[in-house]
């Protein structure tokens, strides 16, 4: 492909921020973004299929993503890099979709030095040569700007949902707010999208107990935000009559906190010494704080074969015996069902209703 050439980049579903990964690329780049068709069973048939065994399952529903993505038409594909095995599956993601014959240009960002500014330019430079740095910078700001309004807005929505009373405003309100921002093209569309959701979910009224069960979502970073790799756990609990909260999302991560992992390792070093993974002091800060403020429950969520998050389970079980709070671990894979899942989260949920009706 020609450098010249408007590139058609795609980059693999996850969760619901491919829209600011959309606004970023058209707005900020002026390139083309291939929207990858939804992950369905499908998806993670594909990736299953052509994946070595004992990867773990967010790798086979990316695989299975980016080769969706390439039928779309995309030619060229991102990768992100990572902290755990992620930063070594980039490569291998490549070779197996060559492999398979496909033709398209590859970005992987572990091939970079993320710590040099200077790379950053490099790296937009491969998508659009021709791009206005200032352009893209004005138009990054608000591609960023929309992936906090879409943590902020999901979390008002999995604590509001459960206890919707007109038996539907929460989730209307919440499908149109992501319709505005998968078709935003400019930064009015993106704060009138925000403001309308934020005033409108504020508005539904709420038949929600003066104390009612509350539970944490912890785990592996993937999995605990995306859906359907969770097979919609966030929401099961929700539909339950169950304040769902989760801290882990990319503006806690990535945007708000950046760096300050440190100031977390500081909070919790009676419990661990040393980082155990890419979102291990996160999730081993997170169950504390939830413990502390008197949560009803945990759910730490994993795919199989993650080895960082194995070894947060015992000290979430530690946290689970100092304060008395019941933890559900639950594993992902590609043969996970969901009727297994729900059998699970009903047993743990009348748990907790019980237990808190006791104390």
């Amino acid at each position: 492909m020609g450098e010249t050439a408007m590139k058609n980049i795609s980059f693999p579903r996850y969760a619901e921020y491919n829209c600011a990964f959309r606004y970023i690329v058209e707005e900020a780049l002026g390139a083309r973004y291939v929207m990858p068709p939804a992950l369905t069973r499908r998806t993670m048939e594909l990736g299953a299929k052509y994946s070595p065994d004992f990867v773990c399952t967010p790798f086979k529903t990316i695989l299975g993503s980016m080769i969706e993505a390439l039928e779309a038409g995309a030619d060229t594909l991102l990768m992100t890099h990572g902290l755990c095995r992620l930063g070594y599956y980039g490569e291998l993601l490549e070779q197996i979709l060559r492999d398979l014959g496909y033709r398209f240009d590859f970005i992987n960002l572990s091939d970079y030095d993320m710590s040099r500014k200077k790379e950053y330019l490099r790296i937009i430079k491969r998508f659009a040569p021709k791009v206005s740095p200032a352009r893209f910078l004005t138009q990054f700001a608000e591609g960023l700007r929309m992936v906090e309004y879409l943590d902020e807005i999901t979390a008002l929505y999995y604590k509001s949902c459960g206890f919707d009373a007109t038996g539907g405003d929460c989730r209307r309100v919440y499908q149109r707010f992501l319709t505005a921002m998968y078709t935003a093209r400019s930064r009015g569309d993106v704060e009138a999208g925000y403001r309308a959701a934020k005033t409108d979910l504020q508005a539904v009224p709420l038949r929600k107990p003066l104390r009612p069960l509350r539970v944490g979502i912890v785990g592996e970073f993937y999995t605990a935000m995306d859906a359907f790799s969770n097979l919609e756990l966030e929401q099961k609990l929700a539909d339950m009559g169950v304040e769902v909260h989760r801290w882990m999302n990319v503006t806690n991560q990535f945007i708000r906190y950046g760096n300050g992992q440190k100031n977390l390792r500081v909070k919790i070093q009676d419990l661990c010494a040393y980082d155990m993974g890419p979102t291990s002091t996160a999730n081993i800060w997170y169950a504390r704080e939830c413990a502390e403020r008197g949560f009803d429950g945990l759910v730490h969520v994993k795919s199989a074969a993650c080895t960082p998050e194995i070894d947060v389970m015992p000290v979430l079980q530690n946290i689970s015996g100092d304060y008395k709070i019941p933890v559900l671990y639950l594993t992902y894979d590609a043969q996970t069902s969901d009727v297994g899942l729900m059998t699970r989260l009903e047993a743990f949920y009348d748990m907790i209703d019980m237990r808190k009706k006791v104390l």
